[in-house]
């Protein structure tokens, strides 16, 4: 009998501390704040300006705290990197080689894992991958580098506080043509962003920023590749190339499907591809599809990286294009001013609202519909677009262009709201 009482008591006194725990729990509070976005330096011969809003920024090299606001939404960066304050909305930088190439990226946080799938480090190579610190201690850093001959020797490297390092592309692999890229953090804050630039003596055959991603995935889609018809009556197109590469330690196989306005079909030689690991791998695809841009959904049995690169006409030659994976949609808002891309949208079922901000303060709001792929073009005079509603598993990427070269900006947040459960004082603490 003393034992059951006893087992009761026990039964009642643990109701009785998790309910407090409840209590004390739900009695929590948050602080919710949007990490501030590091923006790429605008390196020698190259000219940057940053799509962004009225918010703070500050130069990385500053040793300072203080700030500055952007005084326009077009803000040129003539060489150093920026710490920008978000407030949640994602900038967009567009670099420029005059008479040569264009391309842009967006504006993140720092990330634990990026893996750059695009590059080369042969001979043509002027590329570049800018590693960057923005935080207030000394960081290291693993580049580790795979080709088609495999994984390549790691380089480590020690970045100063508040300061970025640059490494030749065709020192990473020399002699290596086709590059897969993980830069991996072992202290400090960092992004990393590379640039994929080639030439031959002085003809330029083009560049673009290569976006990153966090992780290996067993589906990966890339919503936005540019399609440029040199042939409308027999639908052909400029190249394009992808590239692959399997991270697990076993052979994997990869299917391929595209989708398009012209339907879904998987090419010719992309049913349940088998590839090594560990070896990047490139595969020609020659769409007869009539669509100026068309998406790629890529799944496999083992996690794969991979990206597609395109060729496409300008008015001052030939210019490089590198369609990378995108997350699907959530809402967010992104700096847009100066720019007017076509976004490129891809789902089984599109349903996307954006609102649209623009220059003289107006808004508007427009509903985006469609099968598979859909290809909105943001109009005139916008400041920033925001994502209001999307439909599950919708994903985005925009293609714009202007006089010196055509390029590729993923639709995804360079941030995403943290919540930190902010102290509370207890005089228990002192009077037990």
């Amino acid at each position: 009998m003393k034992r059951t009482i006893a087992a009761l008591i026990t039964l009642a006194l643990s109701f009785t501390c998790a309910s407090l725990l409840n209590q004390t729990s739900s009695g929590s509070l948050y602080s919710e704040s949007y990490p501030a976005v590091v923006c790429p330096p605008t390196l020698s011969g190259l000219s940057s300006q940053i799509s962004t809003l009225k918010t703070n920024f500050q130069l990385l090299t500053n040793r300072s705290a203080k700030t500055n606001v952007f005084k326009s939404f077009r803000y040129v960066i003539n060489s150093d990197s920026l710490i920008v304050s978000t407030n949640g909305v994602t900038p967009i930088i567009w670099q420029t080689r005059v008479g040569s190439w264009s391309g842009g990226t967006i504006c993140s946080g720092p990330a634990s894992s990026q893996w750059f799938v695009g590059g080369s480090s042969d001979v043509t190579s002027r590329g570049q991958l800018i590693v960057i610190n923005s935080g207030l201690s000394d960081a290291i850093v693993d580049v580790q580098v795979f080709s088609e001959k495999g994984k390549q020797k790691l380089t480590s490297l020690t970045i100063k506080a508040k300061n970025y390092s640059t490494l030749a592309l065709d020192a990473l692999a020399t002699g290596n043509k086709i590059l897969t890229v993980h830069v991996i953090p072992r202290s400090g804050r960092i992004n990393a962003f590379m640039i994929d630039e080639r030439g031959t003596g002085l003809t330029s055959m083009g560049g673009d920023f290569v976006n990153s991603v966090s992780a290996p995935s067993t589906t990966l889609v890339i919503p936005a590749i540019p399609n440029q018809l040199v042939n409308k009556s027999l639908k052909a197109a400029t190249p394009h190339i992808v590239r692959i590469m399997n991270t697990s330690a076993v052979n994997t196989n990869f299917t391929l499907e595209l989708q398009s306005t012209d339907g879904n079909f998987i090419p010719t030689g992309f049913d349940s591809r088998n590839i090594a690991p560990g070896v990047v791998t490139e595969l020609q695809l020659s769409p007869l599809v009539a669509s100026s841009a068309f998406a790629v959904r890529i799944t496999s049995d083992e996690p794969v990286v991979a990206a597609i690169s395109s060729v496409v006409i300008t008015k001052t030659g030939k210019d490089l294009v590198w369609s990378t994976p995108t997350p699907p949609l959530v809402p967010m808002t992104m700096a847009i001013n100066g720019l007017t891309p076509a976004i490129v949208f891809t789902s089984p079922a599109i349903s996307v609202q954006i609102e649209v901000a623009f220059v003289n303060g107006k808004k508007s709001r427009t509903l985006i519909k469609g099968v598979d792929v859909t290809a909105w073009h943001v109009p005139n005079g916008a400041r920033s677009i925001a994502i209001i509603e999307s439909s599950p598993n919708t994903y985005a990427g925009a293609l714009t262009s202007d006089g010196n070269g055509y390029g590729y900006i993923p639709i995804a947040p360079g941030s995403l709201l943290t919540r930190v459960e902010v102290p509370r004082s207890n005089i228990r603490v002192l009077n037990p």
